[in-house]
């Protein structure tokens, strides 16, 4: 089951969520340090991420799954789509880079998210993973968005990225601090940061990799899914909120 997207967006309104950010943003900023005139995606929760290329980037776009719910952005915020993350509602071969944060951890159907996301990728277009790590303390823990869902170590993430025709290029840990209000202060999370990638890199509560799209060899016969913008139908929608939309259309 999803987490609530009201429940996300706590979250990193709190301390420890924005030192969670400042974490891993400081392991994506070397990953993809240019975005400038590229097309972004980001599934999941991945606003607070793709707020700091939304000025250089092309186009940057967020899909929050109907079963999370959105939350409506801003004036300035990143343009937000609710929708079907196994259908999603944009043309082939859109995106130069699509982020996945919050997104693959709890999907219903890992091999539809992946085949949707190759689907929207550009050729040699870049996707990155962030989830939480099998090794990890925060995977351990239900009190932070990390510790739900499903956790992955390095080989299982290669042999989704092998199925679904995508070739790993980078891999990164972050949140080497432990989920606990003493680290979340910025001089000490930095130094558990720099002093984990070194002392014990394996442990790191998250684990990123970044991987490309291919299309040279691309065997014949593959079936992708669909993209669909019709609304989901037969399926339990979040509960409506003030701060949050839904997929269900309104009545007249």
């Amino acid at each position: 089951m999803r987490r609530d997207v009201l429940e996300l967006d706590r979250f990193y309104r709190t301390r420890q969520g924005r030192a969670a950010q400042r974490m891993i943003a400081r392991r994506l900023g070397p990953i993809w340090p240019e975005v400038r005139g590229m097309d972004v995606l980001g599934i999941g929760f991945a606003n607070p991420y793709l707020e700091g290329w939304q000025a250089t980037a092309r186009r940057c776009v967020s899909l929050m799954p109907a079963a999370q719910g959105a939350i409506v952005p801003g004036p300035d915020g990143v343009p937000t789509a609710l929708g079907d993350e196994m259908h999603l509602p944009f043309q082939e071969a859109l995106f130069d880079r699509v982020l996945l944060v919050h997104a693959l951890e709890e999907t219903e159907s890992l091999p539809a998210l992946l085949r949707e996301v190759w689907r929207v990728m550009a050729p040699e277009g870049r996707l990155m993973i962030v989830s939480p790590s099998r090794a990890g303390i925060w995977a351990w823990l239900d009190s932070t968005p990390f510790g739900h869902g499903r956790p992955f170590s390095r080989g299982q993430l290669s042999r989704l990225l092998d199925d679904a025709l995508l070739t790993p290029t980078a891999w990164s840990r972050a949140l080497y601090a432990p989920p606990w209000g003493w680290s979340t202060h910025r001089r000490i999370s930095n130094l558990w940061e720099e002093v984990g990638e070194y002392a014990w890199p394996g442990l790191g509560g998250l684990i990123m990799v970044e991987a490309v799209k291919h299309t040279a060899g691309v065997m014949p016969g593959l079936r992708t899914a669909r993209a669909s913008t019709r609304a989901l139908e037969g399926r339990r929608q979040p509960a409506l909120s003030p701060r949050r939309v839904s997929s269900r259309t309104p009545r007249n």
